[in-house]
């Protein structure tokens, strides 16, 4: 499907334009604020072959939709004027608890700087690999420059964070951006590195001694900094001429906020981070392998309801408090315990959908992205998650016993091996968090494929029945539509030729009637009359999608004859469409007609007859 039909589903899914308050997206998900959870459907989503889970948590309704998410965000902003520019109603927050709208905080302030963070933390990583393995001198001009691109967003990082939290409190973001700047200016940091010395005078501001301290690559100051100012400037707004209010208002909002920053914010912000840090020091402290395997464990479970959001900003200020984070190793045999679980379903699993789908699951998941691999493998199938988690705990033991922990941030994946060398080169800690990383991976993988799949439920079977098999167990399926039928493969549409929609024929139309292939009921008619869902009495569930990427017609040229719930008899009329009109307008009328439920039969046959009539053999289901 394309992603502008996919884009348009999910907004139909999510209760319309009027219902989204807000929408931002991460690597997998597109995260609505809606205005009225209860007009989302969430059941019909899921079942969206575009869409691999629909989640409700921390105060956002998720839609994954995996590593295309881009697209897909691109598409909605594209058909709606939707996107995370979008106006955060302050009223309506109210409503949330105290955890939902601190999530949502923290995800719209984090989300869109993640990749760049990941990247640079990767290059970080390499960085110091090449020094430990000797590759390249810290003196030389090709490592400065690599370690300038690698360090600016986190030298910066007030800066950065100063945008997306001006964006997330709803104020201008220039103002914040530029009270970032004011904490890591040159001016401040050559104050601060003055005031370490011994015997130094204290600096004042009208009679006020001011704190200097290193604010680069700080993250809780800016962030209350930022929600100061965004709460200043309404309050200046309304009491201050239009005629000067565009600058005045960003005057008094530095004003206020620069040195009251530096005064008040900064320093208990300060020293907020360091008891979060040295909290959770405390705690690893106290026994580091049970931290190992609780984290090992629990992350993936955090990740399905959204709750890792919380823990992010806690990495990130174990980083800025002591150069260094034991949080985000522990997470690394979590997250490969899932992709060694989905290894295992892909090797052991005789269903071919579910082996395509594991098969690109387990590629993401090696670089950080298990969504695909929980929700599309692992979670549906329960015991390969389980059994991921068992695998993540056992992983995480074993790098919590060795106090492994990371240099530089990004997301948790393959590349996290590089950012876990030391300045002194490998080391007990390293060789610890390979073998702990096996050690899930391993487990997983092999326990996966020895019980993760229930023989039950892995449907394909090695051998297809004969041509003889029993008539209970066969049913015809009559063709809806007079034309040239062609392989589903040869489909101008990836969506329908992979298959992932179900097994199927499609057929190039010869006239624009579709008729009722079966006896049976209408489950489902598109509100762009384009395509039509019939559940035959036997339970062949069947789509009919006339022409490709036809939705964008919005019902031009679509007459229905029938509606949702009605009872239908094979030959019956049930959609008459202009083939002409279509084709003059540009599009393909090319029609799949796929067997929705196809996990549910041993095969699907097609006739092998080609033109086909209306109401001539077509397709064979066999059980």
């Amino acid at each position: 499907m394309k992603y502008q039909e996919l884009a348009s589903e999910i907004l139909a899914g999510v209760g319309g334009r009027d219902n989204v308050k807000s929408l931002v997206h991460c690597a997998t998900r597109l995260r609505f604020k809606l205005r009225e959870s209860s007009r989302a459907n969430a059941e019909a989503l899921k079942k969206n072959p575009g869409v691999i889970m629909v989640v409700e948590s921390g105060g956002q309704f998720q839609v994954v939709v995996g590593n295309h998410v881009g697209e897909v965000y691109k598409a909605l902003s594209a058909q709606v004027g939707l996107g995370d520019d979008a106006p955060d109603t302050r009223e309506e927050n109210k409503k949330e608890n105290l955890l939902s709208r601190f999530i949502d905080i923290v995800s719209g302030i984090f989300t869109p700087l993640l990749g760049v963070m990941a990247a640079s933390g990767i290059l970080k990583g390499f960085l110091a690999l090449s020094l430990a393995c000797g590759w390249l001198l810290e003196s030389s001009g090709t490592f400065k420059l690599l370690f300038a691109a690698s360090d600016a967003l986190f030298y910066f990082f007030p800066i950065m964070l100063g945008y997306t939290a001006g964006k997330k409190f709803g104020g201008n973001v220039f103002i914040t951006m530029a009270i970032g700047g004011a904490l890591t200016h040159p001016l401040i940091m050559s104050a601060f590195e003055a005031s370490q010395q011994p015997g130094v005078q204290p600096e004042y501001f009208l009679g006020i001694p001011i704190t200097f301290i290193n604010y680069s690559s700080s993250v809780i100051p800016i962030i209350f900094a930022a929600w100061l100012s965004c709460r200043l400037e309404p309050l200046f707004n309304r009491v201050i001429h239009s005629a000067l209010r565009n600058f005045v208002t960003p005057l008094m909002c530095l004003v206020i906020t620069v040195p009251l920053t530096f005064l008040l914010i900064g320093p208990a912000a300060t020293w907020l981070s360091h008891l979060l840090a040295n909290g959770y020091q405390a705690i690893y402290a106290f026994n580091p392998i049970i931290a190992g395997a609780f984290m090992g464990a629990m992350w993936q479970v955090c990740v399905i309801f959204g709750l890792h959001w919380g823990l992010i900003p806690l990495m990130i200020n174990n980083m800025s408090v002591f150069g260094r984070d034991t949080l985000s190793p522990l997470l690394l045999p979590a997250v490969m315990g899932q992709v060694g679980a989905t290894l295992g379903v892909m090797l052991r699993t005789r269903d071919a959908k579910l082996r395509v789908m594991a098969g690109s699951a387990f590629t993401a998941g090696i670089f950080g992205i298990t969504e695909p691999a929980v929700y599309g493998v692992t979670l549906p199938n329960r015991r390969p998650f389980i059994i991921g988690c068992i695998g993540g705990a056992l992983g995480g033991a074993v790098i919590g016993y060795f106090h492994t922990a990371v240099y530089s941030f990004g997301l948790v994946s393959i590349f996290t091996f590089a950012q876990i060398i030391p300045a002194s080169g490998f080391d007990a800690t390293v060789w610890g968090a390979i073998g702990g990383t096996l050690v899930a991976f391993l487990f997983s993988a092999i326990a996966s494929y020895l019980f993760g799949i229930v023989p039950a439920v892995d449907q394909e079977v090695a051998v297809a029945p004969a041509e003889n098999a029993p008539l209970n167990r066969r049913q015809l399926v009559t063709s809806p539509i007079a034309g040239d039928v062609i392989p589903l493969e040869q489909v101008e549409d990836a969506t329908f030729a992979s298959g992932l929609l179900g097994k199927g024929v499609a057929i190039v139309p010869h006239q624009g009637r579709v008729v009722a292939p079966v006896n049976g009921s209408v489950v489902s008619l598109f509100k762009t009359r384009h395509a039509i869902g019939i559940e035959s009495d036997q339970g062949a569930e069947l789509l009919i999608h006339v022409g490709i990427d036809t939705v964008k017609l919005d019902g031009l040229h679509f007459t229905a004859h029938i509606k949702e719930g009605d009872r239908v008899k094979q030959g019956d009329l049930l959609i008459e469409f202009d083939l002409e009109a279509i084709r003059a307008a540009g599009f393909d009328t090319t029609t799949p007609i796929i067997v929705s439920n196809s996990d549910d039969y041993v095969d699907v046959l097609s006739s092998g007859h080609s033109p086909v009539q209306e109401v001539a053999p077509l397709l064979t289901l066999l059980r």
